[in-house]
């Protein structure tokens, strides 16, 4: 455990976790790609040009962040609520991240709160917490605003939602995510943030997070619980 690690979880009495990565892989068995072409047709069915980049882009988000470029809200809702249903359906069979429940319980039992703020839609969470019995650990869940994808993060908006919601300083916070608009929504927030680096490569674009695991039993180990 380095000392950057326990210091900021010493004095952490909120843990926000990002979703898709250090608490499960949504998209395990769901595959991501299918469902961003699901979302391409639906735009092109709206008539609606795809840019170069958007074409094969294989992450739905992506193609979500997208529509708020566009100018037309209705476009952008159906998109988004036809996202969540898919998220919804992926979450029944996402895989759990290893240690990712360990963390979520020894949390609680050392006296945190736990919070997850995520880009995918919060009915999405709330689904995979209530089938894996984790919700009564968990609150608020934060998911991404719904209609408006330009405040997903790296906007800190959803991060300062559960802030409000936790009545929590920043001081007392602390964000672990697997991406770099996690660890910059974070600091936008003014908290401190823990890059989860699940695949090779990433500590590289986590460099900025105020300290790196590789696997959340680090985690686990630096909340003092076996």
């Amino acid at each position: 455990m380095t000392v950057a690690l326990a210091a900021i979880v010493a004095r952490a009495r909120v843990v926000l976790l990002d979703f898709d990565g250090p608490v499960c892989s949504v998209f395990a068995r769901h595959p991501a790609s299918a469902v961003a072409d699901g979302l391409r047709q639906l735009l092109l069915g709206q008539a609606v040009p795809l840019l170069p980049g958007i074409r094969h882009e294989p992450d739905p988000l992506a193609v979500l962040r997208f529509t708020a470029t566009l100018g037309r809200p209705a476009v952008v809702r159906l998109v988004d609520e036809a996202l969540t249903r898919a998220e919804v359906t992926a979450a029944r069979t996402a895989t759990p991240t290893p240690y990712g429940r360990q963390v979520i319980v020894a949390a609680h039992r050392t006296g945190r709160r736990v919070a997850v703020v995520s880009n995918n839609s919060a009915a999405c969470v709330r689904a995979y917490l209530s089938a894996g019995r984790l919700t009564p650990y968990v609150h608020p869940v934060v998911g991404r605003p719904e209609g408006a994808p330009g405040r997903m993060k790296p906007d800190p908006y959803p991060v300062l939602a559960a802030l409000r919601e936790l009545d929590a300083a920043p001081a007392d916070c602390v964000l672990v995510g697997d991406s770099a608009t996690d660890v910059e929504a974070a600091h936008a927030a003014g908290i401190a943030a823990i890059g989860y680096a699940n695949k090779p490569g990433k500590r590289a674009r986590l460099a900025a997070a105020d300290a790196t695991i590789d696997s959340m039993a680090e985690l686990v180990a630096a909340l003092g619980v076996d």
